[in-house]
């Protein structure tokens, strides 16, 4: 499969699954500058198709993010996710902007975009992110790219290859999400 097809692939599971696009227009009406639900929503949509397994993985969190630097009030994300559990109950919704997440993540410089900030999250089967764009259309961004999620490879992003510590954090972090239990074809490398 080719690299366009492949990213066209994810997005038609995405736009074929309507569970996931009532999430992703919920998303949406939230109108956050640069958002984006990201991480698990979308590696375990595609571990799932290629595990051939016929009901979703439960999600631990939906992890919907944004971008703006003018509202740093932690405040504000509760407030969005308020919003979202008022449009579908029973989610585990779960909203950040990335603006201010340099300061939880400390040993990290500020990031620059949404996108910027996925592209440091810990493994690169997580960096992925889909969102509507204004004629409703998927997109979805994957700065750390595709491959891995299709071959259900799991390694540390350049991000948390630089220093021990984050080396150490990506590992301490893929063995207790023990993804293996759950996705048995997953194949994790230090």
């Amino acid at each position: 499969m080719k690299k366009v097809d492949q990213h066209q692939y994810i997005i038609n599971l995405i736009k074929n699954d309507e569970w996931m696009m009532r999430v992703l227009r919920a998303a949406k009406t939230l109108e956050l500058p640069d958002w984006w639900v990201c991480a698990g929503f979308v590696r375990s949509k595609v571990w799932d198709t290629l595990h051939d397994f016929q009901e979703r993985t439960r999600l631990a969190d939906i992890d919907v993010v944004y971008f703006n630097p003018d509202d740093l009030n932690k405040e504000s994300e509760k407030k969005y996710e308020s919003m979202l559990h008022e449009q579908i109950s029973g989610l585990p919704w779960s909203v950040k902007n990335e603006a201010r997440m340099h300061l939880v993540n400390d040993d990290f410089e500020p990031y620059t975009s949404t996108v910027d900030a996925i592209s440091k999250f810990p493994e690169t089967v997580t960096a992925l992110g889909v969102r509507l764009n204004e004629q409703g259309e998927v997109i979805l961004a994957a700065p750390c790219g595709i491959e891995d999620v299709l071959s259900m490879e799991v390694r540390p992003t350049d991000s948390y290859r630089r220093t021990e510590d984050r080396r150490n954090k990506y590992k301490e972090r893929v063995k207790k999400k023990n993804w293996n239990a759950v996705w048995f074809k997953v194949r994790v490398v230090e």
